[in-house]
């Protein structure tokens, strides 16, 4: 895809990624080379059997990013196809790829708008990545057109509770309400990127919307003794009072 045809907030996204992809790596990469595992604690798929058996589907990853979750697909009989927003996160993903002597599709594109066929996938999924960064009502119709009817999208991101109590002056998450919770859709961080939210309602109406019928909403506790490169150990204490951390499973009708 064209730089001219992103939106301007995947450009300033793609940038940010291009630049912190090294330093991204250097803190997370051990961390999440646990195979298919989930979020901020890396839960796996195992115990939350969210994706279920993969073997002999055509899977798409928005936002594979150094390409872990696909080469754990591939490992499992998926045929996987990685999209991301970043070329440098894309460059970590080949790499990868050359040291485990495996290939599959990497696209360099924006969620927002896939550069696939209708009704080529059977799954879609993303463990944070694109979801986090993409606007909401052009990801998840985008994402409903590359689905076969019937097919699964699993994805985890942060929660509305964790936007509303985050204290952007002591950079971390207060058990006070900080902004309000109706109106919420887009947030330009300190760092230079640009996240997005919805209220978890207007996330149903979305959802209907562009034709899924809603089969989960894990809202995620990490279990003592949970660790995370992602988040402090304060902060993973405070995820155990309240959701920090969820992960929807819609399904095309």
């Amino acid at each position: 895809m064209s730089g001219p045809e992103l939106t301007e907030h995947a450009l300033k996204n793609r940038e940010f990624w291009d630049n912190q992809s090294a330093e991204y790596d250097e803190r997370n990469a051990k961390f999440i080379e646990r195979g298919m595992a989930w979020g901020l604690w890396q839960i796996s798929e195992a115990e939350l059997q969210v994706l279920g058996d993969v073997e002999g589907k055509d899977v798409l990853e928005l936002g594979c990013g150094s390409g872990d979750w696909c080469r754990s697909l591939l490992r499992a009989g998926a045929r996987p196809v990685g999209l991301d927003n970043s070329e440098a996160r894309l460059e970590r993903a080949r790499a990868g790829n050359e040291a485990a002597g495996v290939e599959f599709p990497l696209l360099h594109a924006s969620a927002e708008a896939i550069p696939l066929e209708d009704a080529s996938f059977d799954v879609a999924t993303a463990d944070w990545g694109a979801p986090t960064f993409s606007d909401p009502y052009l990801f998840v119709p985008e994402t409903a057109r590359v689905l076969r009817r019937g097919g699964l999208f699993v994805f985890s991101g942060a929660t509305p509770l964790d936007w509303i109590t985050f204290d952007e002056q002591a950079d971390t998450f207060s058990d006070r309400l900080q902004r309000d919770y109706f109106g919420m859709h887009r947030w330009e961080t300190p760092e230079g990127s640009v996240e997005f939210m919805l209220p978890i309602g207007e996330w149903i109406r979305l959802f209907r919307r562009s034709g899924f019928v809603i089969e989960d909403l894990i809202e995620v506790q990490p279990s003592e003794g949970a660790e995370s490169t992602y988040r402090s150990a304060e902060e993973t204490d405070w995820a155990r009072r309240w959701p920090m951390e969820q992960i929807w499973k819609v399904r095309k009708s």
